[in-house]
């Protein structure tokens, strides 16, 4: 099973980075659908795509408007779409205004009530929990392989409120938006800065973190100070777009 890296930066893309966009081709699952979500087509292996997002700010939901074709010309039967009630409403209603984007998706939307979990068609169980320390908050994921737990979490600070969460999955991916120098920057805007991060590995005893959604205005090989956080938890990879990870 291969995790697809089709956007790992925030706020903006730069040349490296299209913002939030994962996906897992060989399920039909996707998270978030920024501006890496352009990507999303050559990656097609299933009939339908179940697509996750974890809020609505514009860097995880723009991508949205890229993905109307795939079912209007048939290249997917459907694409159900999944995220909390105001997160929904904000993509019908703001989105896909008339005056915004004239094209009515044609998606299933499917609210997610916090704290439950899902079967989905592809046989592999998902859960959420909603977390708070973000503007408008945001969804955590925790998906169940045959042989793979892998969670994703994005925009938010770094507290105890979620560890539980995460405890032992194979694969963390989560955001980073800023090094320890900036952490002022991530208290004051609901983001994540280094060192935090990972303690937060190693007290869950995750076995691989995955670095996402850094600061784009950073184009630097180590944006976020790996060094120091590997010293905390060696397991690192900052992720860059057309990273293929292998779950297997």
């Amino acid at each position: 099973m291969k995790v697809e890296f089709l956007g790992t930066g925030g706020f903006h893309p730069n040349e490296k980075r299209q913002t939030a966009c994962i996906m897992l081709p060989e399920i039909g699952l996707i998270f978030d659908a920024g501006s890496g979500a352009f990507r999303v087509a050559k990656h097609v292996q299933t009939e339908s795509l179940d697509l996750f997002l974890t809020h609505a700010h514009l860097d995880h939901i723009c991508g949205l408007t890229y993905l109307i074709t795939l079912p209007l010309t048939g290249r997917i039967k459907n694409l159900r779409l999944y995220g909390r009630a105001e997160v929904l409403d904000a993509v019908r209603d703001h989105l896909f205004t008339d005056m915004v984007f004239p094209v009515a998706p044609p998606f299933e939307f499917h609210e997610l009530v916090d704290e439950r979990e899902l079967m989905l068609a592809s046989g592999n169980r998902i859960e959420w929990m909603k977390l708070t320390n973000h503007p408008g908050g945001s969804t955590a994921y925790k998906l169940h392989l045959k042989n793979h737990t892998f969670a994703y979490v994005t925009d938010t600070t770094v507290d105890g409120s979620y560890e539980e969460f995460v405890r032992d999955v194979d694969t963390l991916v989560h955001e980073c938006y800023f090094p320890d120098s900036k952490k002022d920057w991530a208290n004051r805007t609901g983001h994540t800065h280094a060192t935090p991060l990972a303690n937060l590995a190693r007290k869950a005893n995750v076995e691989k973190l995955v670095v996402v959604h850094t600061d784009p205005l950073d184009e630097s090989n180590d944006p976020i100070g790996t060094k120091d956080m590997q010293a905390i938890f060696p397991n690192i990879t900052v992720a860059e777009d057309g990273l293929s990870l292998d779950l297997n």
